[in-house]
């Protein structure tokens, strides 16, 4: 690559840098600081230096942008609307009713539905205008992770009138995955939910705990749609697009981009691929081909410009940094590892890309699991199948419905299988978590190797280093657990020579647990299986203590009489009022029913 390559690289990156600086750090400028940045560009301009200067401009665009941003969420005061409001986002169960992104007029807020209400909208699909009767009022300060997505108040909505169809774009996008739906009619709900999350990022209806088995994993990237997805559909659409002339092809080839960017609900990942795929197109077809790194970093920019709170957001932080840790390091890491080529490109892909994501998932959701390296190597491939036949047999499939759609979905079933088997096994391997100390040492491990990759001594030191960070991982994982411990709020486990007793609840009914939170809980305390299952009052949802028995079958399932006597509680035994006394294993359970809830103590038995 010749020196002004690398310049104009460089400057991508430093543009890209500039711009982020500035999303993150909005500031109101006045318009005599405008006046004077303005008259700095033109005299840096007209002496030759303007290109030191770029960063820096950027910087100050981003930030005044950012801040007008942040000034447009203002405003939003409590008042009734009855009127038409487009849908952003596909309606998402939540807490027993819907929730969903629309827009109300100019502005973005997060509606709320239960009941009748809910039941109007379950079928309905982003793009959709809906009438109806709500209450709206502001949101709080206290709520940043509403800003990156421009949310400026809630609606609550009390009657749905209608819902009638979008533009035309939103129809045919809409028309598409529902013709997708259709034709998995053959697939059981989890194959189904897991089919549309990785062809289409859509995991609304996914299970607790196969949810959990993709986090614990490291393997929820899959199903959030990323440049993977943008580059099939691309080469699916590539027979049809190479019959057009030069310039046709490349509106075509936007179109597609964009219409499978609204079909996948513009999510931030979604933006930072169908941004890139755009750029890397028009530049490719004008007959001048552009680095990889600079298109991400020019990307990156111009969507900083557009949306300067995206920057905000988890999606599009984790989507960016793999993306620049693969573009930057894969290569040399390939070439630092033994091995055959495919095995190698594939987990120089994976290392890097876990190492570019590492910093905001210790961050955002805590340590990332050591089984994510394998599982990945095992997964990714059949991943990628899933999303071409998806797209093509799919499609087939919602067209002709009926035993064709069954057997056109038969490897769609195998593969779907195989994920789930291991998303489910390593998940359940007792392999631990890389925390930011074991993350830190692992990467300084894989930098020495790669940078003395010619000298043999230091590339065995760095894999050394880097396979010791992680081996002290795995036997952190296999430390003895303590006597009691409090994984989550609302959970408790006792735990002795291999007996483990859990216990959900016991804040009398004033609070409630989440599926997710519960079996994420669970699974970092190194949970294995249960012994006996404590429901301690009524604030433990049915739907938990199925999830739960799903992930870890309890031998014994011990419930408060004020828990309701669902399905996932039947046979559950009921403590008398007062105090019971149970020996389970190595621990001797003693259970006070205090009216309203169940205190829960283990000790060791008496010798």
């Amino acid at each position: 690559m010749s020196t002004p390559e690398r310049l104009a690289d460089r400057l991508a990156v430093l543009a890209a840098l500039g711009a982020a600086a500035g999303a993150l750090h909005p500031v109101r400028w006045s318009w005599v600081v405008a006046a004077l940045v303005a008259a700095s560009v033109a005299a840096t301009a007209m002496s030759g230096r303007r290109v030191v200067l770029v960063p820096v401009m950027l910087a100050l665009v981003a930030s005044g942008l950012a801040q007008r941003a942040l000034d447009g969420l203002e405003g939003v005061e409590e008042a009734m609307l009855v009127g038409e409001v487009t849908l952003l986002s596909d309606p998402t169960p939540s807490f027993g009713g819907l929730r969903a992104e629309v827009r109300v007029g100019g502005r973005r807020m997060e509606a709320h539905l239960d009941g009748v209400a809910a039941d109007a909208l379950a079928d309905a699909l982003a793009g959709e205008v809906v009438r109806l009767r709500g209450e709206v009022e502001p949101v709080g300060r206290h709520e940043p992770w509403l800003q990156a997505r421009h949310i400026s108040g809630r609606l609550t909505v009390l009657v749905v009138e209608s819902v009638r169809p979008g533009h035309p774009a939103t129809r045919l996008a809409n028309g598409l995955r529902r013709t997708l739906v259709a034709g998995t009619a053959s697939l059981d709900e989890r194959e189904r939910s897991l089919f549309m999350g990785l062809v289409l990022g859509d995991d609304r209806d996914q299970p607790p705990d196969l949810a959990d088995a993709f986090r614990g994993a490291g393997l929820t990237h899959l199903l959030a749609v990323s440049g993977q997805n943008v580059a099939f559909v691309l080469a699916l659409a590539g027979p049809l697009l190479r019959r057009l002339r030069l310039w046709p092809r490349l509106g075509a080839t936007l179109a597609v981009i964009g219409l499978f960017a609204v079909m996948t609900r513009f999510e931030p990942s979604v933006l930072r691929a169908s941004a890139m795929a755009a750029l890397a197109c028009s530049v490719a077809l004008a007959g001048r081909p552009v680095p990889r790194v600079r298109v991400l970093a020019l990307a990156v920019t111009w969507l900083l410009l557009v949306d300067p709170l995206l920057v905000r957001a988890v999606g599009f932080q984790l989507s960016v940094g793999a993306a620049t840790a693969i573009v930057l390091a894969a290569p040399r890491v390939a070439s630092a590892l033994p091995g055959p080529t495919s095995v190698r490109d594939a987990l120089a892909v994976t290392i890097t890309a876990q190492f570019g994501v590492a910093p905001v998932l210790l961050a955002a959701f805590g340590p990332i699991p050591v089984a994510s390296v394998p599982a990945n190597l095992l997964a990714v491939p059949v991943a990628g199948l899933v999303m071409v036949w998806g797209l093509t047999a799919g499609v087939a499939a919602g067209l002709v419905g009926g035993q064709g759609a069954a057997l056109l979905h038969g490897p769609t079933r195998l593969a779907l299988g195989w994920l789930e088997v291991v998303a489910s096994r390593s998940s359940g391997a007792p392999l631990g978590e890389l925390d930011a100390v074991h993350v830190l040492l692992a990467a300084v491990g894989v930098g020495v190797a790669v940078l003395g990759h010619p000298r043999q001594g230091l590339r065995r030191l760095g894999w050394a280093a880097a396979v010791g960070a992680v081996t002290a991982a795995v036997i952190t994982a296999h430390a003895p657990a303590p006597l009691r411990s409090a994984p989550t709020a609302g959970v408790v486990r006792w735990h002795r020579e291999g007996v483990d007793v859990v216990v959900l609840g016991g804040a009398g009914g004033r609070s409630t647990l989440a599926a997710s939170s519960v079996l994420a809980a669970l699974r970092r305390a190194g949970v294995r299986g249960i012994d006996v299952l404590v429901v301690a009052d009524a604030s433990v949802p049915d739907g938990v203590v199925e999830s739960v028995q799903q992930v870890h079958p309890a031998g014994a399932i011990v419930a408060h009489r004020s828990a309701p006597l669902s399905s996932s509680l039947l046979g559950a035994a009921r403590p008398p009022p007062g105090l019971t006394v149970v020996d389970v294993g190595g621990l001797t359970v003693q259970l006070l029913d205090t009216g309203d809830r169940l205190i829960v103590e283990a000790v060791p038995p008496e010798p």
